[in-house]
């Protein structure tokens, strides 16, 4: 039997808050620059939507913008993002090695499912060497519906997976959960809303405590 776990990444394997204010603080000097905003950083509006995609980030951000602006902002975002990851100012939550360690020594295929762009997640996995753990990345750029749920479904059909759990911090990774049958793990890390992780199916408060939750919810394989 293919088991498998399907991780969310902002917010759940990688702490997003280290990098996120100062690079939405970059994108907006840089939009003040231009003269296409004027005020203080929407930060506090971003952490309330993190966790869906960006298209839908900007049009919360900025709502009496262009679609080329917005498009503009998403790229520098994006490119400001990926430097600031370079540079190092990002970080893991605790013990995501560990767990993806012990996931692969008990034959757990792990995966990710994120609503960020496929450079962003390319950066992360590479500065950090997660591809020594992780099968594939999927991008909701991979998806036209840019449904988190449509996402983990071609993870099931792509690589055959008969058993999964998703792992993630907001309400779209519980939805993709249900949406294909598959039970959900909620972290209840910064971005977590007690709203949404109250509809999952299990709350962690340190990723290490998945362990135990898929030794009685989906048994490893056999050798």
């Amino acid at each position: 039997m293919n088991l498998a776990v399907i991780f969310d990444m902002d917010g759940t394997l990688f702490q997003t808050d280290k990098i996120l204010e100062c690079s939405l603080d970059d994108t907006f000097d840089h939009l003040r620059s231009i003269n296409e905003w004027d005020g203080p950083t929407p930060i506090d509006t971003y952490r309330e939507i993190m966790g869906v995609p960006l298209p839908k980030v900007w049009e919360t951000l900025l709502p009496t913008h262009s679609e080329d602006i917005r498009k503009q902002t998403d790229a520098y975002f994006l490119t400001t993002l990926i430097t600031n990851i370079h540079n190092g100012q990002g970080a893991l939550y605790p013990n995501v090695q560990e767990l993806f360690q012990y996931l692969k020594d008990q034959n757990y295929s792990i995966y990710i499912a994120s609503n960020g762009l496929i450079d962003y997640l390319a950066a992360i996995v590479q500065y950090y060497q997660l591809d020594e753990w992780i099968e594939e990345t999927f991008s909701i750029q991979q998806i036209e519906t840019l449904n988190k749920g449509d996402l983990v479904k071609k993870i099931l059909t792509t690589h055959h997976i008969n058993q999964a759990v998703v792992v993630g911090d907001r309400l779209s990774d519980i939805n993709a959960a249900k949406d294909n049958g598959l039970r959900s793990i909620g972290c209840q890390f910064e971005f977590a809303q007690a709203d949404e992780l109250a509809q999952a199916d299990f709350v962690i408060n340190d990723l290490m405590e998945i362990k135990e939750l898929l030794e009685i919810h989906l048994p490893r394989q056999k050798a």
